[in-house]
């Protein structure tokens, strides 16, 4: 039953390797180390063939737990499996691998809403920049862009699209500068074309 073991493990680690381009942006975010974060991007394109392993591989698993046993000639011979051999830690693993799969499309949730009041003084001062961002590969990519150049004075609206590749800033040139922004955007380790 150790096998077993293993097989899981493999299973939940082909899950979080899956999920691993989109889940540094937030470990970078939690840990201050925000241009780590598009470390993994090299991943995204493995995605597919990750989440294939992982539900061949945990299927296998419950195979294995749930196909029919071998009469056993004595009963003194069974012996009580260990927590890691059962079915609770088969659904564990199970559950916490699908969460991981599941990890880009609800890993936005964990970036909090700006809620800075923004006062414009002279809407001459009001610009709008474009840029190209290469390496986003999912909503908590946006989500991290977006959280950074909130954090500069005089943005008022920011829109940051992983499917278009670009981030479109509304901003108080008064108050900040497009190189800041461009910098915000490159501190979270991404790409930043003009």
């Amino acid at each position: 039953m150790k096998n077993n073991k293993n097989i899981i493990w493999t299973g939940v680690l082909t899950a979080i390797g899956s999920s691993l381009c989109c889940i540094t942006p937030l470990l970078a975010l939690i840990s201050g180390a925000t241009g780590l974060a598009a470390s993994f991007t090299w991943i995204e394109p493995l995605r597919p063939y990750l989440m294939v392993v992982t539900f061949l591989v945990l299927g296998f698993a419950w195979y294995q737990k749930l196909k029919p046993k071998k009469e056993m000639a004595c009963v003194c011979d069974a012996e009580k499996p260990s927590f890691f051999q059962s079915k609770s830690y088969l659904v564990m693993m199970t559950l916490f691998a699908l969460v991981m799969l599941g990890f880009p499309y609800w890993s936005q949730a964990f970036y909090s809403e700006p809620t800075k009041q923004i006062i414009v003084v002279d809407k001459a001062n009001m610009k709008q920049v474009d840029f190209t961002v290469e390496g986003m590969t999912c909503a908590a990519c946006e989500s991290h862009i977006t959280h950074a150049v909130n954090e500069l004075e005089g943005v008022l609206n920011i829109q940051t699209s992983f499917e278009t590749g670009n981030t479109t800033v509304e901003f108080d040139d008064s108050k900040t500068s497009e190189k800041e922004i461009e910098d915000a955007i490159r501190s979270t380790g991404y790409v930043v074309r003009k």
